[in-house]
C-alpha cells in the first residue's frame, strides 16, 4: 500500500518549512529569511485521523524570476506538484494577496490536483478575518486560517487534506503486477537500463530539460510474467547547483519508491558510491521496500582479482543500515548481467511476502535468547515473552516484552540477524514493533 503524497507549495518566505516542521513534529528543514534556503530534509511521514501520508516541502515558487536558483525551485516545485495526490497552497496574511500568489494558483489549477488553501500567520482570527477572506479571490476554494508557528488551525487544514484521499489509497487495481522503481542520481543510466530491457528506445534519453519529467511507467514481460518499471529519470537540466539537483531527485525518488514493491538503486561504477546514493537507499529502507543495488557501467572499470570484493565492501560499509540489499554488477550499455536483474527482483518479491509460522519463530527466539542473554539495566533484565509476524511487504514482527526501554537497538539487530540466518529475507527490510506486556500476560 502506497501512502498519499501531499506537497506544500507557495512563494518563498510564507512559512512552508514552519508548517512542514509543525506537521513532522521536529525541526527538519532549515528556516532562514533568505528566499530559497530550504535545502535539508524535505519529506516526512505524517498520521492524521488514522490516515498515513507523506508530506513534501518544496522550494518557494517565484513565478517570474530569472534568477537561476528561484527558476530551478519553480521547476522543482512543479515536480512535487506532478507527484502529489493533494497540494497545500500556503499564503501569508501579513503580506496579503500578491500577483505571485495568483500566478501560483494558476499553475496549481492546471495540475488538476485537489488544492487546500492555507492562509498562514493568522494569530488573531477575529481581527484578521477580512484579510483571510481576501484569499477567496484566488478562486481555488475556502481559505483555512492557520498559524504554523503557533500550531493553530492545523487540525481543520488536515481534515480538509485527508478528505481528498481516495477511500483505499494505494489499493491499485493492478497491484498483483510487481512494481520496480529504478532510482539513483541523475545520469547513472536509469533510462538506458529500461531501454535495454525493452529492446527499444521507449524512454526518451535526451538533454532537453524536462523531457521525462513525469515518472514513466513501462510494462516489461519476461518468461510470461509482467513487471511494471517506474523510471525516475528526467533530471537532465545542466544545473550549477548540486543541492538543487539532489533535491529534485529526492522528491522524485520519494514519489516513485512510495508506489513500488522493489527499488533498484543504480550506482555509477566509475564514480563509486556517494552520500546522495545513501540518501536514496535510505528512503527505500525507511519505507520497508525491497532493495537491489545495481552497479552500472561495470564494463568501464579496470579490474583485477579483488576489484569486485573491494567495491562490494565499500558499498556495504556506506549502506550499513541495509545489509540485506541484493547486489548486481551490470552494464546497461552492453546488457552485461541484465538477465540477472529479474532473478534478483523475483527473489526479493518472494522474501517480502514470506510468512513465518509463529511456532517456528518462537523456537528461533528461544534459541537466540539462550545463546545471548537479553540486556539488563540497573538490575532489571529484558524479558521477551513471545513473537509473531503480523504482516508482509515488509515482513513485520511484534515482540512482546516486559519493558520496551530495555530493548536496545543492538539486541534487536541481533534478533533480526538470527531471523535472517534462519529464513533468508534477502533484499527486504524487516520491521519490528515492540509491545509491553505484564508478566501475567496482560498488555
Amino acid at each position: 500500500m502506497s501512502k498519499p503524497i501531499v506537497a506544500i507549495v507557495g512563494r518563498p518566505n510564507v512559512g512552508k518549512s514552519t508548517l512542514f516542521n509543525a506537521l513532522a513534529g521536529e525541526m527538519i528543514s532549515i528556516v532562514k529569511d533568505t528566499p530559497g534556503v530550504t535545502r535539508d530534509r524535505i519529506y516526512a511521514d505524517v498520521s492524521w485521523l488514522d490516515r498515513d501520508f507523506t508530506i513534501i516541502d518544496t522550494g518557494g515558487i517565484e513565478p517570474d524570476s530569472q534568477d537561476i536558483i528561484l527558476s530551478q525551485m519553480r521547476e522543482q516545485a512543479q515536480i512535487a506538484i506532478d507527484s502529489a495526490d493533494v497540494i497545500i497552497f500556503i499564503t501569508d496574511v501579513r503580506q496579503g494577496l500578491t500577483d505571485a500568489d495568483s500566478q501560483v494558483a494558476d499553475m496549481l489549477r492546471k495540475s488538476r490536483r485537489p488544492v487546500v488553501l492555507a492562509v498562514n500567520k493568522v494569530d488573531n482570527y477575529k481581527s484578521q478575518q477580512m484579510d483571510v477572506y481576501e484569499f477567496y479571490n484566488l478562486g481555488i476554494g475556502e481559505p483555512f486560517p492557520i498559524s504554523a508557528e503557533g500550531k493553530q488551525g492545523i487540525g481543520d487544514l488536515l481534515d480538509a487534506v485527508v478528505s481528498h484521499f481516495p477511500e483505499h489509497s494505494g489499493e491499485e487495481e493492478d497491484s498483483e503486477i510487481p512494481k520496480i522503481a529504478i532510482v539513483g542520481k541523475p545520469n547513472v543510466g536509469k533510462s538506458s537500463i529500461i531501454n535495454k530491457l525493452l529492446g527499444e528506445n521507449r524512454v526518451i534519453v535526451s538533454d532537453i530539460p524536462g523531457t521525462t519529467r513525469d515518472a514513466v511507467d513501462t510494462t516489461i514481460t519476461r518468461n510470461g510474467k509482467d513487471y511494471i518499471f517506474i523510471d525516475t529519470a528526467g533530471l537532465r537540466r545542466k544545473s550549477k547547483i548540486k543541492e538543487d539537483i539532489e533535491r529534485y531527485s529526492i522528491i522524485r525518488t520519494v514519489s516513485a519508491v512510495e508506489r513500488c514493491d522493489v527499488a533498484v538503486l543504480m550506482i555509477d561504477a566509475a564514480e563509486g558510491i556517494t552520500e546522495q546514493d545513501a540518501k536514496i537507499a535510505g528512503i527505500a529502507h525507511d519505507r520497508g521496500k525491497g532493495l537491489i543495488i545495481a552497479v552500472n557501467k561495470w564494463d568501464l572499470v579496470e579490474k583485477d582479482n579483488s576489484t569486485m570484493k573491494t567495491y562490494t565492501e565499500k558499498i556495504r560499509s556506506v549502506l550499513s543500515f541495509a545489509p540485506y540489499a541484493e547486489m548486481l554488477y551490470i552494464s546497461a550499455k552492453t546488457g552485461q548481467r541484465l538477465n540477472k536483474l529479474f532473478d534478483a527482483v523475483d527473489q526479493v518479491l518472494e522474501s517480502q511476502s514470506l510468512r513465518v509460522p509463529t511456532g517456528v519463530l518462537n523456537e528461533i527466539l528461544t534459541e537466540a535468547i539462550a545463546m545471548q542473554q537479553p540486556p539488563s539495566d540497573k538490575g532489571r533484565r529484558l524479558k521477551i515473552f513471545y513473537m509473531t509476524q503480523v504482516s508482509i511487504k515488509p515482513p513485520t514482527f511484534v515482540i512482546f516484552v516486559n519493558d520496551r526501554k530495555l530493548m536496545h537497538f543492538s539486541y534487536q539487530r541481533y534478533l533480526e540477524n538470527r531471523i535472517r540466518d534462519s529464513f533468508g529475507f534477502q533484499g527486504t527490510a524487516i520491521h519490528f514493533i515492540i509491545r509491553e506486556r505484564q508478566e501475567n500476560g496482560e498488555s
